[in-house]
């Protein structure tokens, strides 16, 4: 199905009326939009393997002794490069935020004009109170979540693949090494990912019915709702403690591979340049490259586990919506 035939679609829902997928929503609501910020995205990550380049010439030109023009004059390609990636990449991030806070304001008039509507039944307290979360607060991620939909993991993959290609250019060998200690990290992450977004869901779930019962007026009016509320707060701070030590080791494993990967460099790089069979820029290009294929990596970790808390937000908001048809 094409976008313009989501937009279509989108539009010719009755008035209030949300998909339950966040992406149908997103695609609704932006999907012009993502098409300009995927031109964007491309642009930034076709650029992001020129400073590395760079980098490797100027090194290799100091070494060998040549004219020192040379070297200023790759300095200064070096710096129109990165102002160029800069801009594309302010460009982006601005477009992003634009996007994403017009989809804030949409949601947030969905609610507002609905609970509003002169000819709709009043609705009860507790509809009231979570129509007044939603425009609060509820859409602030899910608003956030539509700007860097779609761009933000093509910004990625993108990112690994073209620093990943590069770096094979420069040395296979180095190449395989660093991709050695790589691999792990995708059979611990997607499990640990995984747990937390259970938990995160399962957390959101528990805050909900705690708010639903403060307004509803029942928190606290005896001792079997007290207790009741008691048990949720214990069981959201057990899901807080769960997800803070499963994050955490995540960070800890993946900080680990990503050190080991330099040792590798250094280690296989060494020896090439020891043996005379790569150029020492080559090697500070492969360990600048090391850290520009790490950052990307945990960016999408992290995007994807947004995902998850996103699409759980958003549920819950279109049957909040739903309760108020």
């Amino acid at each position: 199905m094409s976008v313009v035939t989501w937009i279509h679609e989108f539009n010719a829902a009755p008035a209030g009326a949300l998909p339950r997928n966040v992406f149908r929503y997103v695609l609704g609501t932006s999907g012009l939009h993502q098409l300009f910020l995927l031109g964007l995205t491309v642009s930034v990550f076709l650029l992001e393997v020129v400073p590395l380049e760079l980098q490797r010439r100027i090194v290799n030109n100091l070494v060998k002794h040549r004219p020192f023009s040379w070297v200023v004059s790759l300095c200064a390609v070096y710096a129109g490069i990165v102002l160029v990636q800069g801009g594309t990449k302010l460009a982006l991030n601005i477009y992003r935020g634009w996007v994403g806070e017009r989809a804030k304001r949409e949601l947030r008039r969905r609610v507002h004009t609905f609970v509003e509507t002169p000819d709709t039944p009043s609705p009860a307290v507790e509809a009231q109170g979570i129509a007044v979360s939603m425009i609060v607060a509820e859409v602030e991620p899910i608003g956030g979540f539509v700007g860097e939909s779609v761009s933000e993991p093509l910004l990625q993959v993108g990112i690994m693949l073209s620093v990943l290609s590069y770096l094979i250019h420069i040395d296979p060998w180095m190449a395989l090494a660093a991709f050695g200690l790589f691999v792990p990290q995708l059979v611990f992450v997607p499990l640990l990912q995984a747990a937390v977004n259970r938990r995160t869901g399962a957390r959101i779930r528990v805050l909900r019915q705690l708010g639903i019962a403060m307004i509803r007026g029942n928190s606290g009016a005896d001792d079997e709702s007290s207790r009741a509320d008691d048990r949720r707060i214990e069981q959201a701070f057990a899901l807080d403690m769960g997800i803070f030590k499963l994050k955490f080791s995540m960070n800890f494993l993946m900080n680990i591979c990503n050190h080991l990967q330099i040792v590798s460099a250094l280690l296989v790089g060494g020896w090439w340049v020891y043996t005379e069979n790569i150029e020492i820029g080559g090697v500070v290009a492969f360990i600048s490259g090391i850290g520009r294929l790490n950052d990307p990596w945990g960016d999408l970790v992290n995007y994807f586990r947004d995902v998850n808390v996103t699409q759980i937000k958003y549920r819950l908001l279109v049957d909040a919506v739903n309760q108020l048809l």
